[in-house]
């Protein structure tokens, strides 16, 4: 017998850079079929979806960076900003990673990790400590393995739930 060959998708020429106002389309689409995948009500999914979508003025409040392949397709997009003192680990100071969605149709290749790299190397280079990540339920597997620390929820009313802390200065 054969031992089993898995074949993995091809690792993407990507180019990561700062979204402009041009962008936003097609990094919106971005956004809207990541979304599509999650394992919600359609329902709330269809309602949910316009506050995800970034527009023209979130450009001046917001680092956002979009992954471009090698055609310049726009494969996924990141935003993050400094985060408040709530939420954050005890005395730690460090970047809010606002979002970070890959097309359904380049998942598993690196891109998402390309792209929390780049969060981390930014909250590293402003000197915070780390990158504080509020994901949505099916992301937390993907947070996990890349040795993200989960955030315990002290306070249920208040706390989000599915809370990660990516440490950035030892």
């Amino acid at each position: 017998m054969r031992p089993a060959v898995f074949m993995t998708p091809p690792m993407l020429a990507l180019q990561l850079r700062q979204a402009q106002a041009a962008d936003l389309p097609a990094l919106n689409g971005v956004i809207e079929r990541a979304i599509a995948t999650w394992q919600l009500p359609e329902r709330v999914k269809r309602l949910s979806l316009p506050s995800y979508r970034y527009q023209a003025h979130d450009l001046d409040h917001l680092h956002l960076v979009v992954a471009e392949d090698a055609e310049h397709a726009l494969v996924g997009v990141a935003a993050w900003e400094p985060a408040g003192p709530r939420g954050l680990p005890a005395e730690k100071r460090g970047l809010l990673l606002h979002g970070l969605y890959v097309d359904p149709s380049h998942q598993h290749r690196g891109i998402g990790s390309r792209l929390l790299d780049a969060a981390a190397a930014a909250a590293r280079s402003q000197g915070f400590d780390g990158v504080l990540v509020k994901a949505q339920a099916d992301a937390n597997g993907f947070f996990a393995a890349r040795g993200l620390q989960r955030l315990p929820v002290t306070d249920p009313a208040r706390d989000y739930p599915h809370r990660f802390w990516l440490t950035t200065r030892h």
